[in-house]
């Protein structure tokens, strides 16, 4: 008996995945339950998992194929007879995560038990094909396991660091002058899609205003410790334009609200985006319900979030919704930028680098640290007045963190 092996559903709003590395071929055995194929969204990446036990007779998409959810990416022969000392797994369907490469249970060079590395099968393969050992690669899955980018990483910094003898040439190429050309990832096609969206169908405008972060860092300095102690976390800067930002939305709630069909929808909840940089991009995670969180809660969220972002561990829940964003293109050196509306919400705050910068205080030139924001909006029912009104409320909040206890 046939069985086909198709493509799960993977979230809500998600049609199109892409297909990532097979982890059986054709003619190999798998379990029930086994895991057969990885197919990667814009947002996670997830296994499919054979319905019954048999051999794979056929694959019919291939690793970087594009497929719909639905679709059928191979064949399995349900009636073949299993190998000599092969047993079905019976591992009941739901009790394996369907994230990878966080819930991958196929592994070589050790079960981890004995201070082996975990090594995925795309791990496997990439070490193969750059003829590298585990060892030659750090390990940043959950587990330590060792991914298919360890080992990428791995083989660039190796290249970097051994430039090739003098006089050695490129087959098929004049040395240096080489081309690679691979898939794009479905979180970079998505993004690009979504940002080309936002161009198309919003009337962007970005306004910019700047913060003397003095009396922010001074705060920070005096109470660092105190927190860290009392927390067991630090105390960032976000979490105090998590909760500046919540005041201005309350104070501009146009700026909370989004464009649904011909309505405007206001929404009196506050749930924040951050935007963190993932082992495979951008991804922006949700702070559900900012407006109820403490200092402390915000930090530990927002550091929970970034340290799952890169070993790819972040739920597919934690990525959807959002009523406003927050980038902080200051953490990589971004002195000013336009930052683009993450549709359907309306508008996104941008943050930058922290200079010292020569300014007028009372007649007096001063240097202080000082920080662009820039807030991106929809002008179609953002108006320029409340897009100001937002950025200069949260100015004057950095500017007197005072005024977030009092609520002034």
């Amino acid at each position: 008996m046939t069985v086909e092996l198709k493509v799960p559903e993977v979230g809500e709003s998600i049609t199109e995945v892409q297909i990532g590395d097979w982890l059986k071929k054709e003619g190999d055995w798998v379990g029930q339950d086994e895991a057969v194929v990885v197919i990667e969204t814009d947002k996670v990446t997830v296994e499919v998992l054979a319905p019954q036990a048999g051999k794979i007779t056929q694959v019919l998409k291939k690793t970087g194929d594009v497929a719909n959810v639905g679709d059928v990416v191979g064949h399995l022969d349900a009636e073949a007879a299993a190998p000599q000392g092969a047993a079905p797994k019976t591992e009941p369907k739901g009790e394996r995560a369907a994230e990878a490469p966080s819930s991958a249970a196929n592994t070589t060079g050790g079960n981890g038990t004995d201070g082996a590395t975990h090594v995925m099968p795309a791990a496997a393969r990439a070490l193969a094909t750059h003829g590298l050992t585990p060892a030659q690669a750090a390990p940043s899955g959950p587990g330590g396991r060792l991914l298919k980018e360890d080992v990428e990483r791995a083989a660039r910094e190796l290249q970097a660091s051994s430039p090739p003898p003098s006089g050695a040439s490129v087959t098929g190429s004049v040395a240096g002058r080489e081309e690679e050309v691979v898939p794009m990832s479905p979180l970079r096609r998505m993004v690009a899609k979504r940002l080309v969206e936002a161009q198309q169908t919003a009337a962007l405008l970005t306004t910019v205003n700047e913060i003397d972060m003095t009396e922010v860092m001074t705060l920070r300095k005096k109470h660092k410790e105190a927190f860290l102690q009392r927390y067991e976390v630090k105390l960032g800067f976000m979490s105090f334009f998590v909760k500046a930002a919540v005041d201005a939305l309350r104070q501009q709630p146009v700026v909370n609200a989004e464009i649904r069909g011909t309505d405007v929808v206001y929404r009196n909840y506050f749930d924040i985006g951050i935007a963190v940089g993932g082992g495979k991009g951008l991804v922006v995670p949700v702070i559900r319900n900012s407006e109820l969180l403490s200092f402390a809660e915000v930090e530990r969220t927002i550091a929970d979030y970034a340290r799952r972002a890169q070993s790819g561990q972040l739920e597919l829940k934690e990525l959807q919704g959002g009523t406003f964003t927050i980038s902080n293109g200051g953490v990589y050196g971004s002195l000013l930028s336009t930052p683009i509306v993450n549709p359907p919400q309306s508008a996104i705050l941008g943050l930058h680098a922290i200079q010292d910068r020569p300014i007028a205080v009372e007649g007096q030139v001063v240097v202080r640290p000082m920080m662009y924001i820039a807030l991106t909006y929809d002008h179609r029912i953002i108006d320029g007045r409340e897009a100001v009104t937002f950025l200069k409320r949260i100015k004057d909040a950095l500017e007197e963190p005072a005024r977030l206890l009092l609520e002034i």
